[in-house]
C-alpha cells in the first residue's frame, strides 16, 4: 500500500468457536483503530455478506443519510440498514462475537472467508464466497465475466462521467437477493 489513505485489502479464512466468535486478522484489527480503540460496526453488506466499518465510516454514513430520513422512498432501506447495525469490538485477542441474527441472515455457521475491500472488511460463508470466486474465473456467468467487471471497474479511474446510480429499490433487491447469493 502506498499513500497516505488507508484501506483494507487481503483476505484469509476464520472459524467460528463455540460461542460464535471468530479472531478477525491483526494487520485489519490495526486499520479499525482510532482514538487509541478497536471499536467497529458490523451489519449486512451488499451481495449476501457482512460487513465491518470504522466508526467514523458509519458516522460519515449516518450524517448524509440523516439529510435524508424523511423521504419515504428511503424508510424500508434505512430500517433494514440501521436495524442490522451492531457496535462491538475485539477482545484482548482479536476475537469478534458475530451476533446470530447476523450469521443466520447470510448463512455463516462454522467458516469464513474475511476479506478487506477498501473502506470495509466483509465476511462471506466459506462456500458462497468460493465457489464465486471459482464462477468468476471460470468466466460461468455473464453476471460474474472477470474481463467485464474488471473492464467496467478501471473504467471508473477515468475522468469520464460515473457509472449510473442505482436506486434504493435496486440496493434493497441486490441485498436481499444477491448474484452472490444464487447457486
Amino acid at each position: 500500500m502506498t499513500g497516505s489513505k488507508f484501506f483494507f485489502s487481503g483476505s484469509s479464512v476464520a472459524k467460528l468457536d463455540e460461542k460464535g466468535r471468530f479472531v478477525l486478522p491483526q494487520e485489519m484489527r490495526y486499520g479499525l483503530v482510532e482514538e487509541g480503540k478497536c471499536e467497529f460496526v458490523i451489519g449486512l453488506g451488499l451481495g449476501g455478506c457482512l460487513a465491518i466499518y470504522r466508526k467514523s465510516a458509519i458516522e460519515a454514513i449516518v450524517a448524509k443519510f440523516q439529510q435524508n430520513q424523511h423521504v419515504a422512498k428511503f424508510q424500508k432501506f434505512f430500517t433494514l440498514f440501521f436495524s442490522t447495525l451492531h457496535q462491538t469490538e475485539c477482545d484482548k485477542i482479536g476475537r469478534v462475537m458475530l451476533p446470530s441474527a447476523l450469521k443466520a441472515a447470510v448463512g455463516i455457521e462454522r467458516e469464513m472467508v474475511v476479506a478487506g475491500v477498501m473502506d470495509k472488511i466483509e465476511l462471506w460463508p466459506k462456500e458462497v464466497y468460493d465457489r464465486n470466486l471459482r464462477a468468476l474465473l471460470d468466466g460461468e456467468s455473464t453476471e460474474m465475466n472477470l474481463a467485464k467487471m474488471t473492464e467496467e471497474a478501471f473504467a471508473l479511474l477515468q475522468d469520464a462521467a460515473p457509472m449510473e446510480a442505482i436506486t434504493p429499490a435496486q440496493a434493497i433487491t441486490a441485498a436481499m437477493n444477491p448474484v452472490y447469493g444464487k447457486s
